[in-house]
């Protein structure tokens, strides 16, 4: 057995979120006929913050909510937890799909951070947020080149960032690997704990009178009449006048919403809570430093601290797409994922030789020929979705929920009105040629990220139709 396979031999396979300590109780499932003004599908972040913000402006609208497993089980509950005020997965992907809106989308996601953070303040959710910026690494002299004139253009335009050559980094998080970094402090970014964000989320609408039906699953939704809905579970059926779909990489009975996202499984592994000295022997985590790190590549990785000091590492590689949309979670048992993460992790930090690792998880993004969310309606607008939000969903999907409800006349805003919205994402090409497709871009996203960040043929071809993993 490998160093990788023996620190992964106890891990569990379970989110290391999904602490058993803190789960709530599930609610019954649907069992019988029921009425209601609004019906959201979906028990991630999208369903939860907009059914949230629904009740804050207009605290009398009925509002049914319901999850196929349990609140926070999907995407939401097993990701990274970074939060990042981004709306459209960075400046180069708006200005190769929406240009002319760069400053209003900062301006919005922006906003839309400072409430999120304000409401979770208000109501007393403890999603253990920490502001720590976002910090990447480059792994090379040349992507520390790279990432050196982003610096210098972030500082030209008055962002909050900081310059680490290869020396200064290592003070922050001492890896051979990591040949410069930038800091950027702008904002609010940070991480949380993205489990206990859906369960405070979802104690709050009880509260607030939603409806939450969990281990229900959705078999159709249909439009009845001029102006109502008929959605059916399998164990009953819910009236109600709109719908909004917020199953994001989930396969959903409207066809539109399938073709407009693909699911991507992700891995991540977390390791022990980490000792003093081994903290000491990193460096990371000591008081000076609790960055929220990834590495500066197209297949980047993405590693954090939890408020026990333990390392979240996930991403670069190691992320999938399964023929014909594989969603079952039988994906997620990866045994050769994992220990190749294991694996990249012990290079980055060979000093911690002997970690080990408690849990081990695979999640699904939803991926968009744009990379960012997919909005629209169907049935005059008593249908909508928010969707397909590329990895940047912590923060973005509250805008995602926003933009749902409004989308179903709920006090629209002229945000409504944006190429961001109104735009359509050009949707996936059918199997096999989407399974070839993205096997044979990722190959060539890997090569340039060891060709020093060189991009092929194939690579500036998608970059020319704006479909080039740009961001």
């Amino acid at each position: 057995m490998n160093p990788a396979q023996e620190a992964l031999k106890n891990a569990k396979l379970q989110p290391l979120w999904h602490d058993p300590d803190v789960m709530p109780a599930m609610q019954p499932a649907l069992s019988d006929e029921v009425n209601c003004e609004l019906l959201i599908v979906g028990g991630g972040f999208t369903g939860l913050w907009a059914a949230l913000q629904l009740k804050e402006r207009e605290p009398n609208v009925d509002i049914i909510l319901t999850e196929q497993t349990f609140v926070g089980d999907g995407a939401s509950g097993r990701c990274g937890g970074f939060l990042n005020a981004s709306l459209a997965h960075g400046e180069t992907n708006v200005d190769a799909h929406f240009p002319g809106e760069a400053d209003r989308l900062i301006e919005l996601g922006d906003q839309n951070l400072a409430e999120y953070i304000e409401t979770l303040e208000r109501y007393g959710i403890d999603a253990r947020y920490e502001k720590t910026g976002q910090t990447s690494v480059a792994l090379n002299p040349e992507a520390a080149q790279e990432l050196k004139k982003e610096y210098e253009e972030y500082k030209a335009s008055g962002k909050d960032v900081i310059w680490f050559d290869k020396a200064s980094i290592r003070e922050q998080a001492n890896s051979s690997s990591f040949y410069g970094g930038l800091w950027d402090r702008s904002g609010q970014d940070g991480v949380i704990d993205p489990a206990r964000l859906c369960w405070g989320l979802k104690e709050v609408l009880l509260k607030l009178g939603v409806r939450i039906f969990e281990d229900t699953k959705i078999n159709n939704i249909e439009p009845v009449g001029a102006d109502g809905m008929v959605t059916y579970a399998e164990k009953g059926q819910i009236n109600s006048k709109k719908v909004l779909i917020a199953t994001n990489a989930y396969t959903s009975s409207e066809r539109k919403v399938n073709r407009s996202i693909v699911p991507v499984w992700d891995y991540q592994i977390a390791t022990e809570p980490l000792t003093p000295e081994q903290l000491e022997k990193i460096r990371w985590g000591l008081p000076h430093s609790r960055h929220a790190l990834s590495d500066f590549n197209n297949m980047f990785h993405y590693f954090r601290l939890t408020k026990d000091n333990r390392i979240t590492y996930g991403g670069g590689g190691a992320v999938r797409y399964f023929f014909n949309r594989g969603i079952d979670k039988k994906f997620a048992d990866q045994p050769e994922r994992y220990a190749q993460l294991a694996d990249e992790f012990f290079s980055t930090f060979p000093q911690l030789h002997d970690v080990k690792f408690s849990n081990k998880w695979g999640g699904i993004i939803a991926t968009s020929t744009r990379f960012c969310m997919v909005p629209n309606t169907a049935y005059n607008g008593r249908l909508a979705w928010s969707v397909g939000y590329t990895g940047q969903g912590v923060a973005a999907s509250r805008f995602g929920g926003r933009i749902g409800i409004e989308l179903l006349g709920y006090q629209p805003s002229d945000v409504l009105k944006m190429k961001f919205i109104t735009k359509k994402a050009i949707p996936w090409a059918p199997e096999p040629f989407r399974w070839l497709g993205i096997k044979f871009t990722q190959k060539a996203l890997m090569k340039a990220d060891r060709n020093g960040g060189k991009r092929g043929l194939w690579l500036k071809f998608l970059d020319a139709l704006g479909l080039g993993f740009t961001c």
